[in-house]
């Protein structure tokens, strides 16, 4: 080799590696900035960052990644849209395109999609459809199946729906009740205040009746609208809205009674649970919060089932005591609308909408509450089992000018995603020392950019194979 040759391919090896460690060091740079619709940036805990991905949505509730990595957004009364994602890695992610992929007014928040990613379902307060879709055209089937019908009613009209992914070919359907205290909801054949599993692939008749058909993992659920599935177990939580206004042997004891509830379901996979489509206790029966303020409270701890209104010699602590009660209590009046798993099934991820029945406002707010061997690490009577990770700076201001949270999707690299319907914003909490968890996801969702050097590591392979091909050429 020349010296002049040697010199350049010299020269060359030293230009690639100062190429390589410059972008190994160089932070991630936002494709995009956006502004937060109410001019206040959440507040986040330390080691989490959030961002926003989206802006101008219509009410904007559940969310789900398909298998193309498209973010698939159910915008209430509007459909279903798809957001292609620029991806910047960490919490630098923006909308590179939107497409109305579904339109419909009657679409209120139920979203849902196939273990294959090939249907997609949808609610609205009277019945749930299905569409055949392509993930990679973003696009549905013209025509629309309806699945379940027979729950026309007012008042609380979501229907959750869940896809488990331990089972093949079941959908959960979450039911609320039709006003405050439905006294229908007594009833167990009026399907009101109920959660009920749906076999798709053997469908007994078309379509099936929500009241008379399905399983039944549980009723005298006043308005559990978040449903999840435990990542290991197959377990079913859901987390309710809990009542208004709510007096006890004649005081006013709502401001901080009753509590919010996460209750536990038992399994579709086989396990036993005996518990399995008990009564949980709406309209008659609460869990206790603010025990303190709760008169004539005998033994009653929080999470403990207590009767509202006027005790009398059939509705009272007693008979409460028999239904089954909540895994775990919050807050009175939070109104919880979601609940998901990090991929590690470590943590329950929960969306606290806010309230509107208290003097000082509660929710408005992302939490998290820690899980070990399939349940809460927390008791029942715990009142401090969720940590607060994004809030509102000044609860005030709610719910007109702050952002109230309602659905969560997880990507594969344990980033969240979490819409504010009110705001009509998609934000991203990420952790800052890197993902939540190593479990990869079914999704598609992306993946992003990491801190630890993975990928930067290949480049560098990619350099000294370069830098190696090219001295032997010029030697």
């Amino acid at each position: 080799m020349s010296m002049g040759a040697l010199y350049f391919a010299t020269l060359s090896v030293l230009l690639i590696c100062i190429t390589v460690s410059s972008y190994a060091q160089a932070p991630s740079s936002c494709s995009s900035t956006l502004t937060p619709t109410n001019s206040i940036k959440p507040s986040i805990v330390q080691g989490y960052k959030v961002d926003l991905v989206a802006t101008g949505l219509s009410k904007p509730r559940s969310l789900q990644f398909d298998k193309a990595g498209n973010l698939l957004v159910l915008e209430q009364n509007r459909g279903v849209s798809s957001l292609q994602l620029q991806d910047d890695g960490g919490t630098c992610v923006r909308v590179k395109s939107k497409k109305t992929i579904i339109e419909s007014h009657g679409l209120n928040h139920g979203l849902a999609l196939s273990q294959d990613g090939m249907t997609l379902y949808g609610s609205d307060q009277e019945a749930v459809y299905s569409w055949d879709y392509d993930p990679e055209q973003a696009s549905v089937s013209p025509d629309n199946k309806t699945l379940i019908n027979g729950m026309t009613g007012s008042d609380h009209t979501t229907r959750t729906l869940l896809i488990p992914e331990r089972v093949s070919g079941m959908l959960l359907v979450s039911r609320g009740s039709a006003s405050n205290i439905d006294i229908d909801a007594e009833s167990l054949d009026s399907g009101i205040s109920q959660i009920r599993a749906f076999n798709l692939r053997n469908m007994t008749s078309m379509p099936y009746d929500y009241a008379r058909d399905g399983l039944r993992l549980g009723w005298g659920l006043r308005n559990s609208v978040g449903v999840v599935e435990h990542p290991d177990t197959g377990g079913i939580y859901s987390v309710e809205n809990s009542v208004d206004e709510i007096t006890r042997d004649g005081k006013d004891i709502h401001e901080d009674n009753p509590g919010e509830e996460m209750n536990f379901h038992g399994y579709l996979n086989g396990t036993e649970y005996t518990p399995q489509g008990t009564n949980y206790g709406y309209p008659y029966c609460f869990a206790a919060w603010g025990v303190d303020d709760i008169p004539n409270n005998g033994n009653l701890s929080v999470g403990s089932n207590f009767a509202i209104g006027q005790q009398n010699n059939t509705i009272n602590d007693s008979y409460c005591a028999e239904q089954t009660p909540p895994r775990l209590s919050f807050q009175a009046h939070m109104a919880p609308l979601d609940i998901k798993f990090n991929n590690s099934a470590s943590e329950a991820w929960v969306t606290f909408h806010g309230s509107w029945d208290r003097t000082e406002p509660s929710g408005y707010k992302l939490s998290v509450i820690p899980f070990a061997n399939g349940e809460p690490v927390a008791r029942p009577d715990n009142n401090t089992s969720y940590t607060d990770i994004l809030t509102n700076e000044q609860n005030s201001a709610c719910p007109d000018h702050c952002f109230r949270p309602v659905g969560i999707a997880i990507s594969q690299d344990g980033r969240l995603f979490m819409s504010s319907d009110a705001s009509g914003e998609i934000y991203v909490i990420a952790r800052e020392q890197g993902a939540a968890s190593t479990r990869q996801g079914s999704s598609g969702a992306p993946t992003g950019k990491t801190s630890d050097g993975g990928r930067n590591l290949v480049t560098s392979k990619y350099a000294i194979t370069f830098a190696t091909f090219a001295i032997f050429f010029l030697a």
